[in-house]
């Protein structure tokens, strides 16, 4: 969007990474919830170690396809960067309470962070990253058929046709996306298995994973369930990073694609699993779902959560500028500016500032 000098140390794409490395979202994501509330438990993955998981399963894909990698990079370490403090259930809560706002939605919120509330450089507002970059963290979830809730939250006609939203995006993209469910499947598994929400058992009627458990079980004499459950970790990873290779390379061949416009002009999602696979990420989202999401422990905490946010944002509300710089954003849309700085908070910053105004 704005001219700047290019630099002979880092190709654009470096330097969306290391943008995004050094934004204050992402150095919040260390303490913003994945599953369990960020004061539960110190080896429970956060937002953080999340996207670097990602980010890892990301460049291996990348490499393999002889893709882009930083892309690819950068597109993983900043998906998350518009999540609320206490997950899915945060976002569920500051959605309700800017209904009539024009809502909230954490991919949205992405791109109001890059685009307009990272505040570092003299000349512009944002990180001012590649079209590319734009472009694949606004299709994390493929094209985009309506626009009314982008155009209510970053703006009507904000990218003055430099994007084309119904199309799919390229593959670096395709791939942190998929790269995304694999890390949060696998990686929501072992928390849920190391905070006894579940048993290894229980995960024996999911297909994939009944040969990949009766593999490592046979184990259970000589080492800790610890690292027993570490390795099973480790091989659905690899068998899904597997799958993907293979379904992939079939789809670049059955839809004869040659270049990236093939890729943006394709009717298809050209990165994706196979049948089999595609129903065993579906059978453990439902597990989770079931069994970790909605334990009643993990409800309890995700409900606190809520009540949290929703206090917050009718208190600050009710007295803006107690709480924030009124002069720094746009007092034509108030609750917009509240929005922006309650899903930026961390868990513990949203716990504090409630505490100290109930």
């Amino acid at each position: 969007f704005f001219k700047e000098e290019k630099t002979r140390l880092r190709s654009d794409f470096q330097r969306d990474r290391d943008r995004i490395i050094h934004s204050t979202a992402f150095r919040r994501l260390k303490h913003k919830t994945q599953v369990f509330v960020n004061t539960s438990g110190d080896h429970f993955r956060t937002r953080i170690t999340h996207s670097l998981e990602v980010a890892q399963i990301a460049r291996t894909l990348s490499k393999f396809f002889n893709l882009n990698e930083d892309l690819c990079e950068t597109l993983s370490l900043a998906h998350d960067l518009g999540h609320t403090p206490f997950g899915h259930a945060g976002e569920e809560a500051l959605n309700t309470c800017m209904k009539t706002y024009g809502g909230f939605d954490h991919n949205i919120q992405t791109i109001r962070i890059i685009l307009f509330l990272e505040n570092r450089y003299y000349n512009f507002k944002g990180l001012n990253l590649t079209l590319e970059t734009i472009d694949g963290l606004l299709k994390h979830n493929g094209p985009i058929k309506k626009l009314k809730r982008y155009n209510k939250i970053l703006g009507k006609n904000y990218f003055k046709n430099k994007i084309k939203f119904n199309t799919f995006p390229s593959l670096e993209a395709q791939i942190a996306s998929i790269s995304d469910d694999i890390a949060y499947n696998s990686h929501d598994l072992e928390d849920g298995l190391k905070s006894n929400l579940f048993k290894l058992k229980d995960l024996e009627g999911i297909p994939v994973l009944k040969k990949i458990i009766h593999k490592h079980k046979k184990n259970i004499k000589s080492y800790s369930v610890d690292l027993i459950i570490r390795q099973i970790v480790r091989e659905i990873i690899n068998e899904m990073v597997k799958d993907i290779i293979t379904t992939t390379k079939k789809n670049i061949k059955k839809y004869k694609l040659k270049n990236l416009n093939d890729v943006y002009k394709s009717n298809n999602q050209v990165v994706t699993f196979s049948k089999q696979m595609k129903e065993f990420d579906r059978k453990i989202k439902i597990f989770l779902k079931k069994k970790m999401y909605y334990h009643k422990e993990v409800i309890k905490n995700t409900n606190r959560g809520k009540t949290i946010i929703r206090k917050l944002f009718l208190s600050i509300k009710k007295k803006p500028e107690k709480y924030i710089n009124v002069s720094k954003y746009d007092k034509s849309d108030i609750a917009r500016s509240i929005c922006d700085f309650i899903a930026g908070m961390t868990d513990r910053y949203a716990i504090n500032l409630y505490n100290k105004i109930k």
